[in-house]
């Protein structure tokens, strides 16, 4: 029964996960860089995959944004193995104790760091995912179920593969990094019964799948629906920089959630600016959907209604919005925003700092791109997911968002009365 499957992987993942928690970071980092060889030495077997799955997607008619995600080469492939190297000169956060306090009575009170135990990735067509999960979750002391999208699986499959060869070659369970073969969704949906086993799921991918995973699992989830990023450009905005910053957002990578979905413009800024984002993304083919107040200055924009904004388009198209002021701008993050970035471009430091302290979002920019809300580019290494929701974790997970703490209480024989 597909029940017993899933709880057969879970109870294994969960053994194995007892194996990793032990290891010294001086023998995780060995086995990380095992990883990083074993991917390199199988890249030919992991690009013929992957090349398949591309050709199936673009005859599936998907989308240009999930398919630059599912293709891997060998720059992409040499890049995923640099950042299983880049992980291991992460400080490890397994063991890290900090002091409480010590009691009247004379016990000690300390809490230290530990492993989470068995994580749950559920990604789509992303398998960059399967090595940079893996990698992350052994560094932390963890076990890892892999469930991969069919766009993906055998792709993933290969680059699971090499990972288990290493832990094979280091006398390590298999089941600590463990790939769901078959991408049946009754199979995920018993797969998310297993609280007995299994301690976080962590979905990556569209905010359909992230929903169901949320409204089915039995297992607490971290959740990222989507990411609706705005950058709002002040009244004292450098216009030179805020262009920079908007082009940079939106046509750098359109296909990923911290690129910009939306430009709100100060109204005392539109004359000068406007201008300048309309020549702009003109010129790099972005379409534009422009309110009312707006949309004279370009050319075959689209208009939109104001309660249409927050749309997550993932591609080179963008939303935009003028408003009267700050709280005006605060104010439509507030209701189309997703928590994920959000950037403010201004000269006026008291105005950053408000904007800074007041809009709710897991990641604040000021004068700097939303590209940057990434968990390599925030010194975290390769994340494994960014959270919009506030517990546990709030914005790009890596090593330490893996973990948590327990308390540790030491004595000399006190007894309560």
């Amino acid at each position: 029964m597909i029940s017993d499957v899933a709880a057969t992987l879970a109870a294994q993942a969960a053994k194995a996960a007892k194996a990793v928690a032990v290891l010294s970071t001086e023998q995780k980092n060995f086995v990380l860089q095992s990883f990083a060889n074993r991917i390199r030495e199988a890249t030919g077997a992991i690009i013929a995959a992957n090349k398949d799955e591309v050709a199936q997607a673009g005859s599936n008619g998907t989308s240009p944004a999930m398919i630059d995600r599912l293709t891997l080469n060998p720059e992409r492939i040499e890049a995923m193995a640099q950042a299983i190297e880049q992980i291991i000169q992460l400080p490890d956060p397994v063991g890290l104790t900090r002091q409480i306090e010590q009691r009247p009575n004379g016990i000690n009170i300390a809490k230290t760091r530990i492993p989470l135990g068995v994580i749950c990735m559920i990604y789509e067509a992303r398998p960059n995912v399967t090595a940079d999960a893996g990698a992350l979750c052994f560094k932390s002391g963890n076990a890892v179920i892999l469930r991969c999208g069919r766009e993906a699986i055998n792709t993933s499959l290969a680059i699971a593969t090499a990972m288990r060869q290493a832990l094979r070659d280091h006398d390590l369970p298999e089941e600590v990094i463990t790939i769901v073969p078959d991408p049946d969704r009754d199979l995920l949906l018993a797969l998310l019964k297993q609280d007995q086993f299994v301690d976080l799921v962590i979905p990556r991918g569209g905010e359909g799948l992230i929903r169901f995973v949320t409204e089915h699992s039995r297992i607490p989830v971290i959740q990222h629906f989507k990411g609706v990023c705005h950058l709002y450009v002040d009244q004292t905005a450098d216009l030179t920089m805020a262009l920079n910053l908007l082009i940079n957002g939106k046509v750098q990578r359109p296909g990923v959630c911290n690129a910009l979905e939306g430009l709100l413009v100060n109204k005392h800024q539109a004359a000068d600016f406007l201008p300048m984002v309309a020549k702009a993304l003109a010129e790099h083919q972005v379409k534009v959907h422009a309110c009312n107040q707006s949309i004279s200055y370009f050319s075959g924009a689209s208009p939109i209604a104001d309660d249409e904004f927050g749309q997550e388009y993932l591609a080179p198209e963008i939303a935009i919005r003028l408003v009267a002021d700050m709280d005006e701008a605060i104010d439509h993050i507030d209701r189309f925003g997703s928590q994920h970035t959000e950037v403010i471009c201004t000269a006026d430091q008291a105005n950053a700092d408000r904007f800074i302290r007041t809009v709710d979002t897991a990641v604040v920019m000021h004068n700097t791109s939303s590209r940057f809300s990434d968990g390599g580019e925030l010194g975290l290494g390769a994340e494994i997911g960014i959270s919009t929701s506030k517990l546990h974790a709030y914005g790009p997970m890596g090593l330490e968002a893996l973990t948590t703490e327990k308390y540790v209480v030491t004595g000399n024989g006190q007894i309560r009365n």
